[in-house]
């Protein structure tokens, strides 16, 4: 497995996946719609407060890594986003929709995992569920691991990403996920206060973020161009 996401793009995929599950009437996403999915308060944990510069950001690094298309809709002017991920990564629906929920919500056991991602893709039983995370363990997709504090239940994680999810506003930091990015610095003390619309005042951690993305799309960029053989313009 070659596929390797930040915090954003794997927010951003399991955004797409689980609404092109739960509401097709509405997909493809356009990217108020998928900033929206990103950012809703129920089914994500953690929750974030991400901008559409930031999704546009992740998107765009989704699509340089064959998981996201754009399409513009006959008589629409909005482009709109769809994931190539079961194509991509040969997944079924079931292991599909379990990699989303583990994208969404972080590690679980399997208990809660089963449940929740059934509202995506039915999972009959705990032993059915078992296989599906065979599936994806054999694919590289898939970890174990410890218990959470308290209890004995094994839980499982997805390997696309690793790290926080960035722009988390549950009270804990934002941190950066890829590990060749550079970190975000905290925003300044002398920072904007909160809007009137009741938005943190943390411009400056948001540039700071923004700029570790960007930074990192031009070494993808670079890269791409290597294999390719073509000059980077």
């Amino acid at each position: 497995m070659d596929v390797a996401l930040n915090g954003h793009e794997a927010r951003v995929l399991g955004v797409l996946i689980e609404k092109a599950f739960t509401t097709p009437e509405q997909y493809p996403l356009s990217l108020n719609a998928a900033t929206n999915g990103c950012n809703q308060k129920s089914n994500r944990d953690p929750v974030t407060d991400f901008s559409e510069a930031e999704v546009t950001i992740a998107l765009t690094g989704l699509k340089y890594k064959h998981l996201v298309g754009a399409t513009t809709p006959a008589g629409s002017r909005v482009e709109k986003y769809r994931h190539n991920a079961q194509e991509h990564l040969q997944l079924d629906d079931q292991a599909l929709a379990v990699l989303a929920e583990l994208l969404l919500r972080g590690p679980q056991a399997k208990g809660e995992l089963r449940q929740r991602a059934s509202r995506m893709r039915a999972v009959a039983s705990l032993d059915e569920l078992q296989q599906v995370l065979g599936r994806l363990s054999e694919r590289g997709f898939l970890r174990n691991l410890a218990p959470a504090p308290g209890s004995r239940a094994e839980r499982y994680g997805q390997m696309l990403s690793e790290g926080p999810t960035e722009g988390a506003v549950d009270g804990t930091p934002a941190t950066a996920a890829p590990a060749t990015a550079a970190p975000a610095t905290a925003a300044p003390a002398t920072a904007a206060p909160a809007s009137s619309t009741g938005a943190p005042g943390d411009l400056g951690g948001r540039v700071a973020a923004l700029e570790a993305e960007v930074n990192k799309l031009r070494a993808q960029l670079q890269r791409l161009a290597e294999q390719l053989g073509e000059p980077l313009e």
